[in-house]
């Protein structure tokens, strides 16, 4: 009941912001041009959406990985001002940095497969001066656990753990602004042991995200997001900050920078390389450079798996007939200082 309270409401907040955009829109034309004078309205949509793909990498963030892997943008169905589409990503994800776990305590190994899918629907409204729409998919995410960063010693890290999500997006983009709500919601085994002490769990993430498009190729964007699990110890608001600046055609740099209690202050870099897409020869280049016609193809946003982790059971020293002791865990759930145990 309160995942779908909260996705309701992500939802609401999205359907409010697109009845809300009306009243930007004269002011960002007025900045930016008619889209009649950008030769917008010129544009045949069978010859700007055309099947994409290439290569991503990030660094890791606020529970997801250092990963690498490859996309492609398909096309389904384009129509005079609509594309219905599917979108693939193939991660491998790889070892955190070496007493830097990306999920709180333990420290994620490598490697392993992640992937995500989306199918979704975009369309462009009369003059083409706004971007709209919607998409939703699956995610996974396989994970190898090792030592952790906390100086408390574990067994048991040879047994990987396995998580999933659904997800849903709605997204909006003008020539000037950009806005990206999203809801990730844990399906299957949400909770797993990930060794003898700590547990790991999926996290539920509510967000929203709005860019301004300093230039056409530079996107600055704040955004604010809730976080919930089962295990409650990450349940908490958090904000974050993104700039993305698009090198080249094609290649597409990004910063962030994360906050929330969970995870504190988390900083991370990704990139981006696409190829495919229209004809982008000196005579056609410039028509394509609207962000509105871009954000037709764009691969859609937020697709991680969040995963945290926290400290599940005390240690108790148990000695056998022979006289061996040995520590094993109890069956107490404790939140404790690992120093505690």
């Amino acid at each position: 009941m309160q995942r779908s309270l909260r996705l309701s409401l992500s939802l609401s907040g999205v359907a409010a912001l697109a009845l809300s955009n009306g009243a930007l829109l004269p002011a960002a034309a007025q900045e930016a041009g008619s889209a009649e004078d950008l030769g917008v309205m010129e544009i045949n949509l069978k010859d700007a959406v055309k099947f994409n793909w290439g290569f991503q990498g990030a660094l890791q963030g606020a529970g997801t990985p250092n990963q690498a892997g490859i996309g492609g943008f398909l096309p389904l169905a384009v129509g005079d001002n609509s594309v219905f589409f599917a979108d693939v990503l193939l991660n491998a994800n790889f070892a955190d940095y070496g007493g830097n776990s990306s999920i709180i305590n333990t420290d994620v190994a490598g490697t392993t497969i992640s992937t995500s899918t989306r199918l979704g629907y975009r369309w462009l409204n009369s003059d083409r001066s706004w971007m709209y729409g919607v998409n939703g998919g699956y995610d996974s995410r396989p994970m190898n656990t090792g030592g952790t960063d906390t100086g408390v010693n574990v067994s048991g890290t040879e047994k990987s753990a396995f998580f999933q999500q659904v997800a849903v997006n709605a997204e909006a983009v003008s020539d000037s602004w950009n806005f990206n709500a999203y809801a990730l919601v844990p399906v299957g085994d949400t909770e797993q042991q990930l060794n003898s002490v700590y547990q790991g769990g999926s996290l539920d993430t509510y967000g929203l995200d709005i860019g301004y498009f300093i230039t056409p190729a530079v996107n600055a964007s704040v955004g604010y997001y809730y976080q919930s699990g089962d295990l409650g110890e990450a349940d908490g608001s958090g904000v974050l900050g993104r700039l993305a600046y698009e090198m080249t055609s094609g290649v597409t740099a990004g910063v962030n920078i994360s906050y929330d209690e969970a995870f504190d202050t988390r900083v991370s870099a990704d990139l981006k390389v696409r190829f495919g897409g229209p004809s982008t020869t000196a005579a056609t280049k410039k028509k394509w450079e609207n962000p509105t016609i871009n954000a037709l193809t764009a691969s859609p946003k937020s697709r991680d798996v969040r995963v945290h982790d926290i400290l599940v059971y005390r240690r108790e020293l148990q000695c056998g007939i022979d006289g061996n002791c040995i520590f094993v865990p109890t069956d107490r759930f404790i939140k404790a200082n690992p120093t505690e145990i």
